[in-house]
């Protein structure tokens, strides 16, 4: 039996579920399906900068978030060598947009805060797309239960190994040769960290730490691997140890953050992005289907732009469907069949305008991390010298920088 549904969103992550959001506060109804049984909240924590903020405020979230989180005052950076703090900068200067804004969120307030606020039925739990295919001015989704729904538009918001992005001829992401470990520790009294971000570079190892609360410390290691250090991913506490040996010169409160955290999060993760230029001659969106999210941008995640991306994309994606779907409905056709055509034409215009709006900005990004990571994670004694001496302030201010955008608000007509 097929069931029609104006638009389905493939992926209850950040960016699908922002767009469900969008539209929700547009009137628009959706239909999000996670192949997963529940929220998925790996990741554990991720940091919300400037341009992320924007986004959350556009769809009506934004306050109760801020409400649960630290403000981050500002960036402090470290050598993993010598132990030397070797550049700190303010999060408190203004920008193009206004002041900036920084806080680390966790990933399951993020998304429950999200999903909390979408009509009861909204999401699909269990429900794994496996094939996609063409009726008319329809798109037909074959779920793995045999269920098929009629979708007026597609949105993929599935992630790297994104369905939808591989209908619309994507290639896999690649892997960038680095892995990344992510935990978040929980101390049982207020912990004694200051609400700063704090990066620790060297040897080829590039660490973070950040609160997100009062008793809660995000912390991220990247590095890349050797054969050796693979064999280690399928024994949690071998790779707890072996991390730990690898934070280089911390102090001893950065490294009771790692060894606070329990063992399900020593999971090694292989960093993978697209390549840019395949965002400029790929497909972003084809007729009425679109991706969004990591299956348009995945990243490295040394800016911290992946989520606020996903962020991003909702918004302007809501924007661009409500304008579509919505002055449609305000359109008088009698005939069935031109009703049907002038629709997807709308939709198609509509996710046009949402695909060359992302377009540049991915690029950009994705670019950017790149590039940011091979400085920081590259190994030598040369480069860690220009590192530490010229290169830090460069690389903070590039933080800010990419951050210092605005989406734009939900509605523009």
């Amino acid at each position: 039996m097929q069931v029609v549904e104006d638009v389905v969103i493939v992926g209850a992550g950040i960016s699908g579920l922002t767009t469900a959001l969008g539209l929700h506060r547009l009137g628009i109804r959706s239909l999000v399906l996670e192949s997963f049984h529940s929220l998925r909240i790996t990741g554990f924590a991720l940091t919300t900068w400037t341009n992320a903020w924007k986004a959350l405020d556009a769809i009506g979230v934004g306050d109760y978030l801020r409400q649960q989180h630290l403000t981050l005052l500002g960036n402090v950076v470290f050598s993993r060598i010598s132990g030397l703090q070797t550049f700190e900068m303010s999060f408190k200067e203004k920008g193009k947009y206004g002041d900036h804004e920084n806080r680390c969120v966790k990933r399951k307030l993020l998304l429950e805060a999200l999903a909390s606020e979408l009509p009861s039925g909204t999401i699909r739990f269990s429900s794994k797309v496996v094939s996609i295919e063409e009726s008319g001015y329809f798109k037909l989704v074959h779920l793995a239960d045999g269920t098929i729904l009629k979708a007026k538009i597609l949105v993929g918001c599935d992630g790297v190994n994104s369905v939808v992005a591989k209908w619309l001829g994507f290639k896999p992401p690649v892997f960038t040769g680095r892995s990344a470990i992510r935990g978040c520790a929980e101390f049982k009294s207020s912990h004694d960290f200051d609400p700063m971000f704090m990066q620790y570079f060297g040897n080829g190892v590039r660490s973070g730490v950040v609160p997100c609360d009062d008793k809660n410390v995000y912390w991220a290691i990247t590095w890349t691997p050797s054969s050796q250090e693979k064999e280690l991913e399928e024994n949690p506490a071998q790779l707890k140890r072996y991390m730990l040996s690898k934070l280089g010169k911390v102090s001893d409160e950065v490294r009771a953050v790692v060894e606070n955290t329990d063992l399900d999060a020593f999971i090694s993760s292989p960093l993978r992005c697209r390549h840019p230029w395949e965002l400029i001659w790929g497909n972003i969106s084809k007729g009425n289907v679109c991706v969004a999210g990591d299956a348009l941008h995945p990243m490295t995640p040394d800016i911290g732009q992946g989520g606020c991306a996903a962020l991003e994309d909702g918004v302007v994606l809501a924007r661009c469907l409500g304008e579509a779907l919505l002055k449609n409905r305000s359109q008088e056709i009698r005939d069935e069949g031109e009703q049907g055509k002038v629709e997807y034409k709308m939709i198609e215009r509509g996710l046009n305008k949402y695909a060359s709006e992302r377009k540049w900005r991915s690029f950009d990004l994705i670019s950017t991390a790149y590039v940011v990571g091979f400085i920081q994670e590259a190994d030598g004694k040369i480069m860690t010298f220009l590192r530490d001496k010229f290169f830090s302030p460069i690389l903070a201010g590039l933080l800010l920088k990419k951050a210092d955008y605005d989406c734009g608000k939900l509605r523009s007509f």
